[in-house]
């Protein structure tokens, strides 16, 4: 059985739509960022990264984290590579070529998209995005972005997908990544095919189920 730790609203959401997505059957358990309990040394505190439970389980401190009978891991986009090698379908690599491309997209992504994604929607949950600092933080993000969306556009104007012609494990971890971004519509309207793109994975019944899942736990 495949055990999941960290709450939906994390990047643990990310393999929660992937289990999803491959219907694999699993248990959630709702780790907490640190960060967000006030006062992780409190007696009453809801499990967290930094509780000694969850580090005997995965020292390095971070959601998500999977246990997969007995394989422990984290690092949510390449949780989701590992399940798709494991699981097979149409969301894996058919080739090794493939695989490779997937890989290739899904470091691209972590590398080049998501430290300024990260900018962006940690300013707007930190309700500084009206102050000037807040506001040039997610200029100077936004225009870090514009090259990555054009190069995403180009690719998507053949078949609508990352990797192929069909949805994969990089559309998935691409769309969680690219998710930060869309309080920036202008970045999305210069980049039509992201937009159709981004708006044709969120449309999928296992991001659907993970999202209002998501919407249940407190902010």
């Amino acid at each position: 059985m495949l055990t999941i730790y960290g709450v939906y609203r994390s990047r643990a959401a990310r393999t929660y739509w992937m289990a999803g997505e491959l219907g694999l059957p699993f248990v959630s358990v709702p780790v907490i960022q640190a960060r967000r309990t006030g006062d992780p040394a409190a007696a009453d505190v809801a499990l967290h990264t930094q509780s000694a439970d969850f580090l005997a389980v995965n020292p390095p401190g971070l959601i998500p984290c999977i246990d997969d009978d007995g394989f422990v891991m984290n690092e949510s986009l390449a949780i989701n590579l590992y399940l798709a090698r494991k699981h097979g379908g149409p969301l894996s690599g058919q080739s090794l070529t493939e695989e490779a491309e997937m890989l290739q997209w899904t470091l691209w992504a972590a590398t080049e998209v998501e430290p300024h994604a990260v900018k962006i929607i940690l300013t707007l949950d930190a309700n500084a995005a009206a102050s000037e600092q807040g506001r040039l933080t997610i200029r100077a993000a936004t225009k870090a972005l514009r090259k990555a969306f054009a190069l995403l556009d180009r690719r998507l104007a053949a078949t609508g997908h990352v990797v192929a012609d069909r949805f994969t494990v990089a559309d998935l971890n691409l769309a969680e990544v690219f998710r930060y971004t869309m309080s920036q519509t202008e970045l999305f309207d210069a980049a039509p095919n992201v937009r159709a793109w981004l708006a044709a994975c969120q449309a999928r019944p296992a991001f659907k189920a993970m999202m209002a899942t998501r919407e249940k736990e407190p902010e």
